[in-house]
């Protein structure tokens, strides 16, 4: 599979600066989640990017989602039957319907 393309990336790189400011979550955070070897802006984009590669767009799309799930879990701890439908999850379901067409 092909690479991000240099606008792509600062696409995914300005959606995940605003997707943590609007989750009150912070570059360690997503490091966590993804399990990357730092916090750094260029080291997490590399992850996101191997994850493409190797799986395709829906599941990197797919891992978002379950990063936003796990977050809004613990922001609403105590409340396990809350529906947890974000962005991200419409974000899927677009892709998905792309990559029908």
């Amino acid at each position: 599979m092909a690479s991000f393309t240099s606008p792509q990336l600062e696409d995914l790189q300005t959606f995940l600066k605003e997707w943590m400011r609007h989750h009150g979550r912070t570059q360690s955070d997503l490091r966590r989640a993804l399990r990357a070897g730092s916090t750094r802006m260029p080291v997490l984009l590399e992850e996101l990017q191997r994850l493409e590669q190797e799986e395709g767009l829906a599941r990197l799309a797919a891992q978002l989602c379950a990063i936003e799930e796990q977050w809004l879990g613990e922001q609403l701890e105590g409340r396990p039957d809350e529906q947890l439908d974000g962005q991200l999850d419409l974000l899927l379901q677009e892709i998905l319907q792309d990559g029908q067409n």
